[in-house]
């Protein structure tokens, strides 16, 4: 069964689905996730739930404050992406499915995809209610992963423009506001890469009305300071999954696998054929849903 849910993440409200766990009697392990870099919870996440449900496992995931249907902090603008924010929005979601008498409270696992891939791996080094962790196709580095979408963009991002609306926000100006994809090479945008074109065009025609192609200028700044792969290394005894795309030209899958081996026992990498997206649908969906399910299982059932 999906519900309809919504909890306070210190003053801003987030609202997504709560899965229970079938055929489970009385309380079990839950999977708390949220998606990646502007994404909303329509946008493929309801078809990872289903598996982890199918399997025993409760579910927890939400929209990201700002985006889809979770709220905005009093003062902030809309569609901006805080890395930290959303990593404290993960802990918030782990005590509100701690709270709920169909979870095990001392049975949680963080799972994430891209941006959020590397949250997944932040909460499980700095939160120990964690159990079991699983990020696919993850971010790792925001340095490295800037200037892979800069040559892409075959534009480097002027510094200027950034410290320029700093100072307008200060002023009391509103925030500059960019385009997540695009098609103009001459165009400064979120995320330049083609297959990010097709994957959001696609899902906000079917999937996902609901997604606006629109993040502040800041969220480009916020996210080239975010190294969530420095805390691999942190995560052990804490059982890791990581998912790596073979060809991802996003955030790297050549990134993600020097990252893994960073880590510390117990530790599994699985490889899903194919760009940044393409866990999500086809084969890399099976691939990688079963691989999160039976680690899932493993570790926390």
């Amino acid at each position: 069964m999906r519900h309809d849910i919504e909890f306070d993440a210190e003053g801003v409200t987030l609202r997504g689905w709560f899965y229970e766990a079938e055929g489970v009697d009385g309380p079990a392990p839950c999977v708390v996730m949220a998606h990646g870099w502007s994404a909303t919870r329509r946008i493929y996440l309801d078809r990872f739930a289903e598996v982890f449900a199918a399997a025993g496992l409760c579910v927890l995931l939400w929209d990201n404050r700002g985006f889809g249907d979770s709220d905005t902090a009093p003062g902030k603008p809309r569609h901006e992406i805080d890395p930290w924010e959303q990593v404290r929005d993960y802990q918030h979601g782990i005590s509100y499915a701690q709270n709920r008498s169909e979870v095990d409270p001392e049975w949680i696992g963080v799972w994430g995809s891209s941006f959020s891939g590397g949250h997944a791996f932040v909460v499980a080094a700095i939160d120990q209610r964690v159990k079991a962790v699983c990020g696919q196709a993850p971010f790792v580095s925001g340095r490295d992963t800037y200037a892979n979408l800069a040559r892409v963009n075959n534009l480097v991002i002027d510094p200027r423009l950034l410290a320029a609306d700093r100072r307008a926000r200060a002023a009391g100006e509103p925030p500059a506001m960019i385009p997540v994809i695009g098609t103009d090479p001459g165009q400064v945008t979120g995320i330049p890469t083609p297959d990010a074109h097709e994957f959001f065009t696609e899902a906000r025609g079917g999937m996902a009305p609901e997604w606006h192609n629109e993040v502040t200028l800041r969220s480009l700044e916020l996210m080239r300071g975010y190294e969530p792969g420095l805390y691999l290394p942190l995560i052990t005894p804490t059982p890791l999954l990581m998912i790596v795309a073979s060809h991802d030209g996003l955030t790297g899958g050549n990134l993600a696998a020097s990252a893994f081996a960073t880590a510390a026992e117990p530790k599994q990498a699985v490889f899903v054929p194919g760009g940044h997206f393409a866990a999500y649908t086809g084969p890399g969906f099976e691939i990688a849903s079963a691989a999160a399910r039976d680690w899932f299982v493993r570790h926390l059932a």
